[in-house]
C-alpha cells in the first residue's frame, strides 16, 4: 500500500499582497505527477485545504480540477478539514464523491469516518479525524477531545482483524513536552498546553498523517509525521525544503516514509546589500529574478522609491527592510534591529502591551484566556 501524504495547501492564500494561486497550481500539478509516477494508491490530504473558511472562487475551481484529475487517474483521495477550513463547505457532496473514490471528512462525526482500502493481500483502514475545537465535544483541551473521539473508534474496532491503521488528523502534536518546529506563517497560539495533543494518544496506529505545521517533520521516533505545506508562505521558511511524503505500508504494518522534494515555480529568498549592489547583482544573475524577494537594504541615507527601483530587476519583491545604523560610544557603526524584522510578537503579546499602555496595569489570567479565545475565533 502506497500513498502520498500532503497537507496545508492553503489554496487561495495571499502573501504580502501577492496571490499564490499560480504557484499553487504549479505545485498541485507537480504532486499529481508524483502520485502517478510512484503508482500511489491514494493521496491523503491532512487539512487546511483552503486558506480561509470562505475561499475565493478561483481557489475552489483549482482544487476541483485537482480532485477531478486524481479521480480520473484512478487514485483515491482521502481528506479532512483543518482549522482554516469551513467543515460544512469541505463536506459538501461527500456521500456522492465517496462513490468516485474521493473520501471526505469535513464535519465531525460521533465516531471517526473509516475508509478501507485493500491492495493485493494488504488491507489498510484510514481513520479520518478532522480538526475540532474542544468545546464541540464537551472537552477542556484538544488532547481530551482527541482521546474521547479515539476511544469511540477503538470501542467499535475489531482488533482481531489484521490490517494497517492510518490516522489522518490536524492538531498541534507534541512528544512528552517536545514541540514541533514552527514557521512564521503559522498564526496559531498555543497557551498553557491547551492545544497540545501528546503523541502517546495515537498508540495503535501504524502511521499518523498530520497537518497543521508547515515544516515537514517527524514527531520523535513515532510513526507520526507532518507533511508540511507544499510552498513557502513566509520568509522564515526560506531554508526549508518542502516535500510530499510517500508512505509505504506492507501487510505487517512496516513502513517507509520517503520525502519527495517539491520544486516551486518561484523561490522565496532573502537578499542583502546596498540598493546599487543588489541591482547590479540582479542584472548579472543567470535566473532567479522572478523569485519572491525580501531585500535587506544597508544604505545609510534616504532612498527614493527603493521598492519600485528594485522591481525593475526583481518584479516580485515582497518586502523592503532597512537596516538601522547607529553609532556606538566609541564612534564606530553598529547594526541595530531591523525596522520590519524586529522581534516577532504574536497577537496576544501585542494586545498585552496595548492593555498595559492604556490601563497602566497587567492583563489578568482570566483576561488573557478571554483574549486567546477571541484571537483563535478570528483566526478560524
Amino acid at each position: 500500500m502506497k500513498f502520498l501524504h500532503i497537507a496545508d495547501l492553503h489554496i487561495g492564500k495571499i502573501v504580502n499582497d501577492f496571490s499564490m494561486l499560480e504557484d499553487q497550481r504549479f505545485i498541485l500539478e507537480q504532486m499529481m505527477g508524483m502520485a502517478k509516477a510512484n503508482q500511489a494508491d491514494a493521496v491523503v490530504i491532512a487539512g487546511d485545504i483552503y486558506d480561509r473558511s470562505i475561499p475565493p472562487g478561483e481557489a475552489v475551481v483549482l482544487f476541483d480540477s485537482f480532485l477531478t484529475e486524481l479521480s480520473n487517474a484512478g487514485i483515491r483521495v482521502i481528506m479532512i478539514s483543518g482549522n482554516h477550513d469551513s467543515p460544512e463547505r469541505i463536506s459538501f457532496g461527500e456521500s456522492l464523491l465517496g462513490k468516485q473514490g474521493v473520501h471526505i471528512a469535513g464535519t465531525l462525526k460521533d465516531i471517526p469516518v473509516k475508509v478501507r482500502v485493500k491492495e493485493k493481500d494488504c488491507e489498510t483502514e484510514f481513520v479520518l479525524l478532522p480538526f475540532v475545537k474542544p468545546a464541540q465535544v464537551g472537552a477542556r483541551t484538544s488532547q481530551e477531545a482527541v482521546e474521547r473521539l479515539l476511544v469511540r473508534y477503538w470501542q467499535e474496532e475489531n482488533l482481531e482483524i489484521e490490517k494497517n491503521r492510518v490516522l489522518v488528523t490536524h492538531f498541534f502534536v507534541t512528544d512528552a513536552g517536545w514541540e514541533p518546529e514552527l514557521s512564521d506563517s503559522e498564526s496559531t497560539i498555543h497557551v498553557g498546553g491547551l492545544d497540545n495533543v501528546d503523541a502517546s494518544v495515537f498508540q495503535g496506529f501504524d502511521y499518523v498523517a498530520l497537518g497543521h505545521i508547515h515544516k515537514p517533520q517527524q514527531i520523535g521516533t513515532h510513526p507520526i509525521w507532518y507533511a508540511g505545506s507544499p510552498l513557502k508562505y513566509s520568509f522564515g521558511e526560506c531554508e526549508q525544503v518542502k516535500a510530499a511524503l510517500l508512505v509505504t505500508l506492507d501487510g505487517k504494518g512496516q513502513r517507509e516514509v520517503k520525502q519527495l522534494p517539491l520544486r516551486p515555480l518561484r523561490e522565496m529568498r532573502k537578499i542583502k546589500g546596498t540598493l546599487k549592489k543588489l541591482l547590479e547583482a540582479g542584472l548579472k544573475a543567470d535566473g532567479g529574478q522572478q523569485d519572491y524577494i525580501q531585500a535587506l537594504l544597508t544604505d545609510k541615507g534616504e532612498l527614493i522609491d527603493p521598492i519600485g527601483t528594485l522591481r525593475s530587476v526583481y518584479p516580485n519583491v515582497m518586502q523592503i527592510v532597512r537596516e538601522d545604523i547607529h553609532l556606538s560610544g566609541n564612534g564606530t557603526e553598529q547594526s541595530g534591529q531591523n525596522r520590519m524584522l524586529a522581534k516577532k510578537r504574536d497577537a496576544l503579546a501585542l494586545f498585552e502591551a496595548f492593555y498595559k499602555t492604556v490601563r497602566e496595569d497587567t492583563l489578568s489570567e482570566d483576561g488573557r484566556e478571554l483574549v486567546v479565545d477571541v484571537i483563535k475565533e478570528l483566526e478560524g
